[in-house]
């Protein structure tokens, strides 16, 4: 029987106590977890806000997604299907270009203040006038910080009118906005108290969460914990466990420990050794769901080098896609080298979208055709996933036979994430994850450029922070989407995965898994790949 009895109060005082001493490895006696808290070992070290307009990690995005119901959400057991949420149920126009989303009846804040759809339509606009990275989000389907007041309205408390400039596929909108964190309900009254220099309350969700949702922000100390608490006044059922302390871990040898000694319910960061070797024992059960993200190699295409496509199509040969698959890459990614992942509607299957295979030789005759035949040196800077360094020191090791040089740096995933959004890199291994089951989701963001000058800072897509730009790959992905027969919109699709993989800003190469470790006491432990669901877990 798990932890008994082990009540964590609404105080942040005495809950940020109890975080610390966890984080800190003093965990009960018995080595038991609360009995009425999810305790996870997670890296957090990404985090730097919860502000859903500015948001961009992972982690951040799946905490926020925990306090922050948005106007739709993906089903548990199917993640391209949309139940309700902030909206029990929306209308769509017979032209599909106004959908009215009525809202639940009893929403509040924790406070216990009523949420508005005025509320809902001010927590958009905010989005959009503080012109964050998601920003973007909203701006690439038409709403401007000229055009959101009228596109978006509350003509009552329950009642929000989203009008949308072209007419853009339903699905395609529900998942990428109304199933997003710029839909999240903000309390304005609170944001607007808390206002500095016109940051409308930007500054102060540094460090808090105020919007409607099953769990609330009681407590983040940096390196060591974040602590959520159960809403007593949410609109919908009550999480199974009221308390949820995500403990700073970043080895996950630490991790694998701490769960095999009870001190944890769910390891979110094991290698695929200790995943295998802990699903061998019964020790735990090893949970696993296909995620939309994508392990890439990015080059920054503003470099003399990279610049070039043909030494970005020879970097792909000296992937070891299968060889990695094998090993550092089991249980935790499928190989993948088409920029759209599996599951989403467009994307190539399996064979398709992976036709690359390690092949030094290619890699060194196409270099000579780029006007390299004795190679060059450059950068890799990577995060501490724990399977950056294998991956980097595979690359690195073939790159060596061509006479192609790559020094690797490692450095925390802040770091990491600060130095790509602002092009300070030559090349990078890093994750994306999409919000979208629809191919659109990753053209939009990784193929797709509004604007490649230094001065845009758009720092949401992927394609600036490689600095790569193209009038025409432009225009094939606003063709896609707009393409009315759904065969031809996949067809268009399928064309623009194999164009880029010759001469795309990036080298893909696995779609990942959430895998985690999870404690044979823990049930319900449930995700879909876009989502994890922290109020449906129980013991």
């Amino acid at each position: 029987m798990k932890g008994k009895g082990l009540s964590i109060p609404i105080r942040s005082g005495a809950v940020l106590a109890i975080a610390a001493s966890l984080a800190c490895g003093m965990a009960p006696a018995s080595a038991e977890t609360p009995g009425n808290a999810l305790v996870m070992a997670y890296n957090i070290d990404a985090i730097s806000t919860f502000d859903p307009a500015q948001i961009g990690e992972v982690v951040t995005n799946e905490i926020v997604a925990n306090t922050c119901d948005t106007l739709v959400d993906s089903a548990p057991d199917d993640a391209s299907e949309f139940v309700p949420a902030l909206a029990k149920s929306w209308d769509v126009s017979d032209d599909s270009q106004t959908i009215t989303f009525h809202l639940q009846d009893n929403l509040q804040f924790p406070s216990g203040e009523p949420a508005t759809a005025g509320d809902l339509a001010w927590s958009m606009y905010r989005v959009v006038d503080l012109d964050f990275g998601n920003a973007a989000t909203l701006n690439e389907y038409g709403f401007t910080k000229d055009s959101i007041r009228d596109l978006v309205t509350a003509p009552d408390d329950k009642t929000l009118v989203m009008k949308l400039d072209k007419p853009y596929p339903v699905q395609l909108i529900l998942g990428a906005i109304a199933a997003n964190r710029v839909t999240a309900l903000l309390n304005k009254a609170v944001l607007l108290e808390n206002e500095i220099d016109g940051d409308l309350g930007n500054k102060y969700l540094t460090t808090a969460t105020d919007c409607v949702g099953p769990y609330h922000l009681v407590a983040w100390n940096p390196g060591e914990a974040v602590v959520l608490q159960a809403n007593d006044v949410y609109w919908g059922e009550a999480p199974k466990l009221p308390q949820v302390i995500i403990r700073h871990v970043a080895e996950s040898g630490t991790q694998r420990l701490l769960l095999e000694e009870g001190d944890v319910d769910v390891a979110r960061d094991l290698t695929p050794e200790d995943l295998q070797d802990l699903e061998d024992k019964g020790e735990a059960q090893v949970a696993r769901a296909l995620k939309p993200q994508l392990f890439y190699w990015t080059f920054n295409n503003t470099n003399d080098v990279f610049s070039n496509e043909k030494v970005r199509l020879a970097m792909r040969y000296l992937i070891d896609y299968q060889g990695l698959a094998d090993t550092v890459m089991k249980n935790i990614g499928t190989p993948r080298a088409s920029f759209v992942q599996l599951g989403a509607f467009g994307a190539l299957d399996e064979k398709e979208g992976e036709p690359f295979s390690l092949d030094p030789d290619k890699a060194k005759s196409i270099l000579e055709e780029a006007g390299y035949p004795d190679g060059f040196e450059a950068d890799i800077i990577l995060g501490t996933a724990p399977y950056a360094a294998p991956v980097a020191q595979s690359i690195q090791a073939n790159a060596a036979k061509i006479g192609v040089k790559l020094n690797i740096e490692q450095m925390a995933n802040a770091q990491l994430f600060s130095r790509v959004r602002g092009r300070d890199f030559q090349t990078a291994l890093i994750g994306w994850m999409t919000s979208v089951s629809d191919a659109h989701g990753m053209a939009s963001r990784h193929i797709f450029n509004p604007d490649n000058s230094l001065e845009a800072q758009a720092t949401q897509y992927p394609s600036w922070r490689a600095g790569y730009f193209s009038e025409k790959s432009n225009e094939e992905v606003n063709t896609a989407l707009f393409e009315q027969d759904p065969e031809k919109r996949k067809q268009l699709y399928h064309d623009l995965q194999k164009e880029m993989m010759q001469s795309g800003p990036n080298a893909y190469m696995f779609q990942t898994y959430d895998v985690a470790g999870v404690s044979n006491d823990l049930k319900d432990w449930t995700w879909n790949g876009f989502r994890v669901f922290y109020d449906l877990a129980s013991k």
